[in-house]
């Protein structure tokens, strides 16, 4: 029998040898002595101690590395445990529900601004786009202004109906959009959060695009404006088809729609709209070219008006009856200071705070209507305008003494609103009546609610919080409170429980005054007189106008929901722009969208450097 020998040899065993272990002795001693003196690992040692004097094992044999047992067995038990302990982790997030990160749900506001800015787009008049998202209308007024022969225009397609008739009257309409163009140069994160910042501007440049059509845009200097496109009189008890003696909807409109022009004395008219292209221009800056031409436009029309003095609504101009217009030193003012702020030019600065300029605008007046802004005064909205240069910028000599009145007066405004003073009434719902009880108030409360809450987010950023009435400080809160206090009246917190925009909460009105919501889209043409049958009609509106914030409720807080009341159910621009800018104003608050853009509106205002005050008078005794 033959085994190996650890040591690299054949070792030889005889099985019939019995020889003693003496024998056994020598044999082992002849071995090579020098293998003895090698040490020996764990499996050579088994060979020669045999199975009985198995020794626990120190090592491991890998095959390429032989490592420590006590290494190797804490190695494996570390892997084994990360293991289950990756795998139990994975259990967890494959069984917990998980919580997904969502938006936000939008608030009351947000909600309310996509209906209210959706208005406008049911208001639209000329070839409609694709997407303009209101079923019921479509292309109307494509007619206006063409075939006038030797007119100062091509045509005059485009722009807003004004309210539920089909009349587009300009003076209003240039409010509206110098009102949306501001709230998007101060608001625009919130109209970007509200996912509505496209749809807003191309709702602007709808206006403005018509704008530069109702006068000669490209000249220096003009001559003629367009103030009106259509008619409404009825009170001689004519007959005539126009636009408020027939109830039609705006594509079936076959009768003449007039065009009203002034080529003087339309100073309140030429200066809003002024504003509203001035304005426009800082929306669009991204847009060099057009708002390059929106900047001509607006100092050729402010300068025509500057020049040809006078209210466009004197006289016997139909526009008296519906938007008279008191004055236009306040649009002076306003158009200057957009003007100012698009161009940068302190030509219109020095013009705005002259101190008869202010005076015969009213600023120091008072009286009960001091602090209503509205389609008609602009100088609330004015003051707070120029306050924000103050606030922001801080031009000093020779500006800082006007400006400080506009600041001052501004304040003084916000003390009006507030219920602490009584300087307005409210109604019993809360309501407050800067009409002073006549009919359509909501409009002027809207108004109202965008300039507080602007104000206050002026403050916030300038770091100021709050503000003195009298001996008494106020905190911004106040003013937010007080605006939302209105913009919650009319979604619904009232006494009817009853929202005044259409589309908003499940109780609405259903009979608004509006030729096109009234009339249904069923490929019948109504004529004249046709659709009377449908303005008289008892049954709720066919068609839903969406957005639409109505007249609103009388003094005290009662509403009737009837079509043939406008004083009750109709909405206009005017109404839906400041509501609109209150709107997103408001929006988001909970989830601090941020407040203003402190720096677009200055973005072509050059770096103001004072000029010194002249120095005292030499001293006499």
């Amino acid at each position: 029998m033959y085994g190996r020998d650890p040591w690299g040899g054949p070792l030889e065993i005889n099985a019939t040898d019995s020889a003693t272990d003496d024998d056994r002795s020598r044999n082992l001693n002849d071995v090579d002595r020098a293998a003895l003196s090698r040490p020996l690992d764990e499996t050579q040692q088994s060979w020669l101690l045999g199975p009985t004097e198995q020794k626990k094992k120190k090592y491991v044999d890998l095959g390429c590395i032989i490592v420590s047992r006590k290494i190797f067995v804490w190695t494996v038990g570390i892997v084994v445990a990360a293991a289950l302990l990756a795998g139990f982790i994975t259990l967890i997030v494959k069984t917990v529900p998980r919580h997904h990160h969502k938006n936000p749900q939008p608030d009351n506001y947000t909600i309310a601004l996509h209906k209210a800015l959706k208005f406008f787009n049911a208001q639209k008049s000329g070839k409609l786009p694709r997407h303009n998202n209101v079923s019921w209308r479509g292309n109307s007024g494509l007619q206006d202004g063409k075939g006038e022969t030797g007119s100062f225009y091509k045509d005059l397609v485009g722009g807003y109906y004004d309210a539920g008739d089909t009349i587009k009257f300009n003076f209003p309409m240039a409010y509206a959009m110098t009102m949306l163009s501001w709230s998007v140069i101060e608001y625009s994160a919130k109209y970007e959060a509200a996912g509505e910042l496209t749809h807003v501007r191309e709702l602007i440049k709808w206006g403005t695009d018509y704008f530069l059509k109702t006068f000669n845009s490209t000249a220096d200097s003009i001559d003629d404006l367009v103030s009106q496109v259509g008619a409404g009189n009825t009170d001689d008890g004519s007959t005539d088809p126009n636009d408020h003696y027939c109830w039609m909807r705006p594509e079936d409109m076959d009768y003449k729609r007039p065009v009203t022009t002034c080529n003087g004395g339309c100073s309140d008219l030429a200066a809003e709209m002024a504003a509203a292209l001035a304005s426009a221009s800082i929306v669009f800056k991204d847009n060099r070219e057009y708002s390059k031409k929106l900047v001509h436009g607006a100092k050729t029309v402010y300068q025509f008006g500057r020049t040809r003095r006078g209210r466009y609504s004197a006289g016997t101009a139909e526009s008296a009856k519906f938007y008279n217009s008191s004055m236009y030193w306040d649009e002076f003012i306003w158009g200057g200071a957009w003007l100012y702020y698009a161009t940068g030019n302190v030509t219109y600065l020095d013009l705005i705070t002259k101190p008869t300029m202010a005076k015969h605008a009213g600023a120091f007046w008072g009286g009960p209507y001091y602090g209503v802004f509205s389609w008609d005064n602009k100088l609330a909205g004015a003051q707070l305008l120029l306050s924000r240069l103050r606030l922001f910028l801080s031009p000093g000599y020779p500006y800082e003494e006007i400006l400080r009145t506009f600041h001052n007066q501004t304040s003084i405004v916000m003390c009006s609103y507030l219920p602490y003073f009584n300087k307005f009434n409210r109604t019993r719902g809360g309501l407050i009546e800067l009409n002073h009880g006549d009919p359509q108030p909501l409009q002027y409360a809207a108004n109202a609610a965008f300039l507080a809450t602007l104000y206050s987010d002026y403050l916030d950023a300038a770091d100021t919080p709050g503000w003195y009435c009298g001996p008494n400080f106020y905190s911004t809160n106040v003013l937010r409170e007080f605006s939302r206090s209105q913009i919650d009246y009319i979604l619904g917190k009232n006494p009817r429980k009853m929202s005044y925009l259409v589309g908003f909460g499940p109780k609405y009105p259903r009979h608004v005054h509006h030729r096109g919501a009234s009339i249904p889209k069923n490929k019948v043409k109504y004529n004249c007189k046709g659709g009377w049958k449908w303005r008289d009609s008892k049954k709720p509106n066919p068609n839903t106008i969406e957005g639409a914030m109505v007249a609103g409720p009388d003094k005290r807080d009662g509403f009737r929901d009837v079509r043939t009341n406008y004083n009750y159910t109709e909405p206009t621009l005017a109404g839906n722009a400041g509501l609109v800018s209150a709107l997103v104003a408001l929006s988001g608050e909970e989830e601090a969208t941020g407040t203003i853009d402190k720096n677009t509106i200055f973005s072509a205002v050059p770096p103001l450097f004072p000029t010194p005050p002249p120095p005292p008078a030499p001293w006499r005794p």
